[in-house]
């Protein structure tokens, strides 16, 4: 099924101790480019493509804060919006959604493991096992 269509987006869940927040923010950022691209995006495009963090509270939690300062103080490259669930895929936008209103699922199997989809984008095997 199209999951796009239904609000749905490709995401992994973590769990981060709060001291390391602003660790994991420096990390998020880091992987975009000067005009808000993701470089290992190639060619997904469309709302289950689209970038977003999951937060406890969304877009009235502390920590967005903390993200913010992060973005700014590593190239601000990025803006972020409270995400509604229907959002588009807009480059150098990250949607901030809240947890407890847009809970992680866990994808279909086929999703959760396999090797990359470009040529030469093979996992460790240790990714798979």
């Amino acid at each position: 099924s199209d999951y796009g269509s239904l609000g749905h987006a490709e995401v992994v869940k973590i769990k981060i101790p709060p001291s390391s927040f602003p660790d994991f923010f420096k990390e998020y950022v880091a992987l975009f480019n000067e005009k808000g691209y993701r470089p290992d995006q190639g060619g997904d495009v469309g709302p289950e493509y689209r970038n977003l963090v999951g937060i406890p509270g969304g877009v009235s939690s502390p920590l967005l804060q903390q993200l913010i300062e992060v973005s700014r103080e590593n190239g601000d490259k990025l803006d972020f919006a409270k995400g509604k669930g229907d959002d588009g895929d807009a480059r150098g936008l990250s949607f901030v959604m809240d947890t407890g209103d847009f809970p992680f699922y866990v994808a279909e199997q086929y999703h959760q493991f396999h090797d990359g989809f470009n040529w030469g984008e093979n996992y460790p095997n240790t990714y798979n096992n």
